[in-house]
């Protein structure tokens, strides 16, 4: 086990991990989801349409 984890294929794909999770913290959208937006502007504008 300890061969293992010194292993370079083994740090290989541990730097990989920390690099993809940094990268999905630093690339998150900020914007809201838009399945909420989009209702509430579907029942806001329902009325006016009409």
């Amino acid at each position: 086990m300890k061969a293992f984890l010194k292993s370079d294929l083994f740090l290989r794909f541990l730097g990989g991990f920390a690099i993809g999770a940094v990268a999905m913290f630093a690339l998150a959208p900020s914007d809201p989801p838009m399945f909420g937006t989009t209702a509430v502007a579907a029942t806001s504008t329902h009325g006016k349409a009409l």
